[in-house]
């Protein structure tokens, strides 16, 4: 598979099943890029589209309900970045579907860009506070979430 973007430490927000999320982010991101390389046809670009944005919807999710549980108090305002990105992924999407752009590269240098900026910005900063409140940065078993996309 083509490497797109990989997970170097620096991305690493010290609690694991977070990074676990963030990792399979990441390779729905290069298998999206695969299929662009390799001229696969829309449906399957599109196909890994959907799955990305899914599993960043499952993943918003675990994170926003992380902050309510542990007062994270810019809950707020990562939410609304959330929100934001979401917004911009389904206009994007929109225009996809309308013909108007294709699956390609500025859709998957929008999505690196943003999610390694998010990860290295804002989820460092709610990481810091959980880990400082008392939430185990380690997980006792594999991630679920890991396996439901394996």
């Amino acid at each position: 598979m083509s490497i797109f973007i990989s997970w170097v430490e620096e991305l690493s927000v010290g609690i694991e099943e977070i990074d676990e999320q963030h990792k399979v982010l990441i390779e729905l991101l290069n298998a999206m890029n695969e299929a662009i390389e390799q001229r696969r046809s829309r449906e399957k670009s599109s196909e890994i589209l959907n799955k990305l944005i899914e599993y960043a919807k499952i993943h918003f999710a675990v994170e926003e309900s992380l902050m309510r549980i542990m007062g994270y108090p810019e809950y707020e305002e990562h939410k609304q970045k959330h929100e934001e990105l979401m917004k911009t992924i389904f206009d994007l999407v929109s225009k996809v579907e309308k013909g108007s752009i294709a699956i390609g590269f500025e859709l998957q240098y929008f999505l690196k860009n943003w999610l390694t900026k998010h990860i290295l910005d804002t989820d460092k900063q709610y990481a810091e506070y959980f880990i400082n409140s008392g939430i185990k940065p380690k997980l006792k078993k594999s991630s679920w979430m890991t396996k439901l996309w394996e």
